[in-house]
């Protein structure tokens, strides 16, 4: 698939197939991770995919989602809040780290004509517990990870106008 075909063909599934995943897409998702940039390229990330039904039902146990159940791996994005680039005022910047790797994990799914769903709708705490995560690792995002059961429905974008300037 051509990357800007990826890109328009992205969407947010929320219906999924039980079909298995093959090793070979998981291991292009996991070299499309390796190569995000990150600041300073500390890569402040551990990438979890639960293909196990207990681990995925831990981590269904703190979001509510059905769909998410439907799913036969799940991805949690794990970030460590000590060792990634801090800001002037020392804030990390792990989600910004956290949020390129995710995208290219998404896109590189998108790619291998697999669906996922951005969730950070959980409480962190119960998230980090359940998955036995401790500080200073924690649990930024998850997402589904399959075949989409049903195609997406286009969505309106903004106009370009709103968006995107270019000031010369």
């Amino acid at each position: 698939m051509d990357f800007y075909e990826v890109i328009k063909k992205r969407r947010s599934i929320r219906s999924y197939k039980s079909q298995p995943i093959p090793k070979e897409s998981l291991d292009k998702i996991a070299e499309a991770i390796q190569d995000a940039p990150s600041a300073c390229n500390k890569q402040p990330w551990s990438f979890l995919v639960a293909i196990n039904a207990e681990i995925r039902k831990k981590i269904c146990s703190c979001y509510n989602g059905q769909w998410l159940r439907e799913a036969p791996a799940i991805i949690a994005v794990i970030a460590n809040m000590d060792t990634c680039w801090k800001r002037l005022d020392a804030s990390p910047i792990a989600n910004v780290d956290i949020a390129i790797a995710m995208e290219h994990a998404i896109l590189a799914a998108t790619a291998e004509g697999l669906g996922t769903c951005w969730v950070c709708a959980y409480k962190v705490d119960k998230m980090n517990e359940v998955l036995g995560i401790e500080k200073p690792w924690t649990v930024l995002a998850i997402s589904p990870l399959g075949y989409p059961a049903e195609e997406p429905i286009d969505i309106k974008r903004k106009p370009l106008s709103e968006i995107f300037q270019v000031q010369e």
